[in-house]
């Protein structure tokens, strides 16, 4: 059986406050952000139940898993670094440290390093900021997801990349680049057991407690919706 997925969108990073500080290479979690990672770890209700926890190797979602799911850590577990689900754009703010630095920064923390190559922040080829490749790799991580032997699984990634990994534009701001708040998090489950395409779905209590009775949309309203947006943050980009 495909395993539940606990997905987390990291804590306010730097560049969270303007874009005056978009040229910040891998900007480090303000102080609400640390804080946001404190109140995640008390209010997220399935620590027991997680048995794997995976991040993006960018440092926000590295530490935000690492404050936020110290209950996992503390009883064994080790965060994965996955370098497809790590942020949509090329900004400076959006590319990751390079390798050498990440394992220097992380050597005393139970974190595994061992899928992220030298080339994980060239934001060229698979990791270009482009619909192909966002389609591919977002593909790919939810393929990896759903083969892991694990039952429960958190996946703490960003704002932008959620829309793409889910296939859900639902609630999206194409000025903010997301729909999901700091330290929102979503359960989803997989629903085609045997498609190659490793679809998911929110489920019924995490859609619920997010959004009370109000129903979800139809998958022909959801593919509507994402070309909609995906245009509109298209003609954004084209103006800034």
């Amino acid at each position: 059986m495909a395993p539940i997925v606990h997905c987390v969108r990291h804590a306010q990073g730097v560049h969270n406050l303007g874009r005056q500080f978009y040229g910040i290479q891998d900007p480090d979690l303000t102080e609400l952000g640390q804080q946001q990672c404190l109140d995640l770890r008390k209010k997220f209700p399935y620590h027991k139940n997680v048995d794997l926890l995976v991040a993006s190797p960018i440092r926000r979602t590295m530490y935000t898993c690492l404050i936020g799911f110290q209950p996992e850590t503390e009883r064994g577990l080790t965060v994965i670094a996955l370098p497809e689900i790590q942020e949509t754009s090329d900004n400076k703010c959006d590319t990751g440290s390079d390798l050498p630095k990440l394992k220097e920064e992380f050597k005393d923390q139970p974190v595994d390093l061992s899928r992220v190559g030298e080339d994980w922040n060239s934001k060229k080829g698979r990791w270009a900021p482009t619909d192909v490749a966002l389609t591919a790799r977002a593909k790919a991580a939810r393929q990896w997801l759903k083969a892991r032997p694990e039952k429960e699984i958190v996946m703490v990634t960003h704002g932008g990349f959620l829309h793409h990994f889910n296939q859900d534009w639902e609630g999206f701001d194409p000025v903010v680049g997301t729909g999901w708040k700091n330290c929102e998090f979503r359960t989803y489950e997989f629903v085609d057991e045997e498609g190659d395409n490793a679809s998911l779905k929110e489920t019924a209590e995490s859609r619920e407690r997010r959004r009370g009775a109000e129903q979800p949309l139809t998958e022909t309203e959801k593919t509507q919706l994402e070309v909609t947006q995906q245009r509109t943050a298209e003609e954004i980009k084209a103006v800034a």
